[in-house]
């Protein structure tokens, strides 16, 4: 009996390192640029080889500017693995940045990137998921293949008020925040993905898929959030989501943080960020439960390579930027 083939998926971490929460935060310190990187990348590709995955990471560039992450981030790509843009200064405010600051951002990320890896990132994600049409353009220009920065969810303002409670931040720094993890009319947005069609050019948008019809967010912290309560549950709601993908023929694009793999044992300066509270090694388990959903209903691609397959696709819906919730 011929065996039927999987749809796809793809996986990808946003690499944000200790100082870029501590920045977003308000935490003192950050300027010193404080690095887990050197614990983090060989506990995550260790954990990747074992399982035989290829994903993308987004790097951000002033941690590729530095040379004490340079021998952490080239092990990435000689692993096989897939680096993107996470920016050059991670500030989830890059949508209020002038056209020429947002191209001088992502030039001194993408030669800082490709220097540290010798991979040339030609795909897109904004700190905090901050996006406007402005970066569009400019990624169209720089030829990038994709964006993935889209999170179509209404539960962004929760989480951005769960963020500021336990922040220092003054009126100011909190103004600059106040599209942080998105707005409300961010879960209108389309689940799928989409071609961008620009003055420019175009992109495809891989969003960060949320679960279909209720648009809550499934990513890897999310799921290990609701562990700290019930990892039954949490697993359950997991199973539910990539079910529905299935479905309603979402490909999902899953996303993981480096807070994904360590815990309290690890650093506990980041106590206030969720499910900080667990031990690395309960979160390594429950992280090897989620991709083991994902990897039994899905074949798992970079960002890159979901992508290319979606823009071969001949009904893959084309939109303007005016069109979505920008």
């Amino acid at each position: 009996m011929k065996q039927r083939r999987k749809p796809i998926a793809s996986l990808s971490l946003d690499l944000d390192n200790q100082w870029s929460y501590m920045k977003t935060h308000g935490d003192e310190g950050w300027e010193s640029f404080p690095s887990y990187l050197n614990l983090l990348i060989p506990r995550v590709l260790e954990f990747l080889d074992q399982r035989d995955l290829k994903i993308t990471f987004f790097i951000v560039g002033q941690d590729a500017a530095l040379e004490k992450n340079t021998a952490a981030l080239k092990a990435i790509a000689d692993h096989g693995h897939e680096v993107g843009n996470h920016s050059f200064l991670h500030e989830p405010w890059l949508h209020l940045y002038t056209e020429e600051q947002i191209n001088t951002e992502l030039a001194i990320a993408e030669r800082h990137i490709e220097q540290a890896t010798g991979q040339r990132p030609i795909c897109f994600r904004g700190p905090g998921f901050s996006l406007s049409r402005t970066v569009l353009q400019v990624l169209a220009r720089r030829e990038y293949l994709c964006d993935a920065s889209t999170f179509p969810t209404f539960l962004g303002p929760l989480a951005r008020a769960y963020y500021f409670m336990t922040s220092k931040l003054s009126k100011e720094e909190l103004e600059k925040r106040k599209q942080l993890f998105g707005k409300f009319q961010d879960g209108l947005r389309p689940l799928k993905p989409y071609r961008l069609r620009m003055d420019a050019g175009s992109l495809v948008e891989l969003p960060v898929t949320t679960m279909p019809v209720f648009k809550v967010p499934i990513h890897a912290s999310y799921i290990l959030y609701l562990g700290v309560f019930s990892p039954m549950l949490a697993m359950l709601y997991f199973r539910c989501a990539i079910a529905l993908c299935k479905l309603f023929r979402v490909q999902p694009s899953i996303l993981l943080h480096p807070l994904d793999f360590m815990g309290c044992d690890d650093l506990p300066e980041l106590a206030f960020f969720p499910a900080m509270n667990l031990p690395s090694y309960k979160k390594v388990a429950m992280m090897s439960k989620i991709i083991r959903v994902l990897t039994d209903n899905f074949t798992v691609l970079t960002i890159s390579q979901h992508a290319r397959q979606m823009a071969k696709a001949e009904d893959i819906p084309v939109m303007h930027p005016s069109a979505i919730a920008l």
